[in-house]
């Protein structure tokens, strides 16, 4: 089904959404950390760099709320053969450091340490691909002048979150869980985060490994719990709105959306598409919040509109 604005998209079978693996990426990714400051000390940022710092544009992409750079290991794998590909652990996620006072994890603070970042690593005009509040902070810093996004992928989310997502999202994430074994850290994770798609055991079994870290004999989550202190509060408490952000957004726009998303309903779709005349939206069936950008169903849409788009 197509409607104006918007394309919708399905798979006809799993062995459609699996990408090659056994294939050489361009590159192997590079690592490291930049230190970054907050109100309370300094702390360090870690990222993933794929592809080649002389590739014909830079793209940057960020995580969602409680997730972190490895989400992105098949979209950067795949965009690295043309682009440079960026993708940072927001603080208090992944390999980054935790902050000292959770009144911190906030947007404004995301956003300094990403600017910080590529300052650092030299990245000016960019393209910004934001999953969840990654995407967030990309209508936050598209709309500001000057802004150095040039274009903008935003994947199921929207200008404000409806509250019944907010409160689906607080009854899970920020819970100090302890888990024996990876594969009871899989099931958690195959629990709260069922609606991402589409997602393969294999996928699972990696998220598992890559959101989680040995302490002692058991495992824990690579998020700070204390993230949920500030979100519960700044989200759930008070009126935020980026729609003032979103209709000052001067460059193409790509929008994301599982057609179960609770996060980005089709009613507020269609408002952000009436009140942003370069965006565009494309659709996945049968995917819930997040699409996770890491089958090719999901990846070569993306490629074709970067491929079309210029800046």
């Amino acid at each position: 089904m197509t409607t104006p604005g918007k394309t919708r998209l399905s798979s006809d079978s799993e062995e459609d959404a699996v990408i090659d693996t056994t294939q050489k990426s361009a590159c192997t990714p590079k690592t490291g950390k930049v230190r970054c400051i907050s109100r309370t000390g300094f702390h360090e940022i870690a990222y993933r760099d794929w592809g080649s710092s002389r590739s014909k544009s830079n793209i940057v992409c960020v995580h969602g709320l409680t997730r972190n750079n490895r989400d992105f290991d098949n979209l950067a794998q795949r965009l690295s053969h043309l682009h440079r590909v960026v993708c940072p652990d927001l603080v208090g996620r992944g390999e980054s450091d935790w902050l000292n006072d959770p009144t911190d994890y906030n947007l404004f603070q995301y956003n300094i340490d990403l600017t910080v970042l590529l300052a650092r690593m030299n990245i000016d005009d960019h393209t910004w691909i934001g999953s969840s509040l990654g995407g967030l902070m990309g209508i936050s810093l598209a709309g500001i002048e000057r802004s150095p996004i040039k274009r903008l992928i935003v994947n199921d989310i929207g200008p404000n979150v409806p509250f019944s997502a907010i409160s689906r999202v607080t009854n899970y994430a920020g819970v100090v869980t302890e888990f024996e074994t990876l594969k009871k850290v899989e099931h958690h994770l195959r629990s709260i985060l069922a609606p991402f798609g589409p997602m393969t055991d294999r996928d699972w079994a990696k998220m598992a490994r890559t959101s989680s870290f040995k302490s002692g004999s058991t495992y824990l989550l690579r998020s700070d719990p204390e993230i949920m202190q500030n979100f519960r509060r700044y989200w759930m408490f008070s009126h935020f709105s980026l729609w003032k952000q979103w209709e000052r957004i001067k460059c193409p726009v790509l929008i994301l959306r599982g057609t179960e998303s609770d996060f980005l309903p089709n009613s507020l779709l269609d408002r952000m598409l009436d009140r942003q005349s370069r965006a565009e939206a494309i659709e996945f069936d049968g995917v819930g919040h997040t699409p996770t950008l890491n089958a090719a169903e999901q990846i070569d849409p993306i490629c074709e509109w970067l491929d079309r788009t210029t800046f």
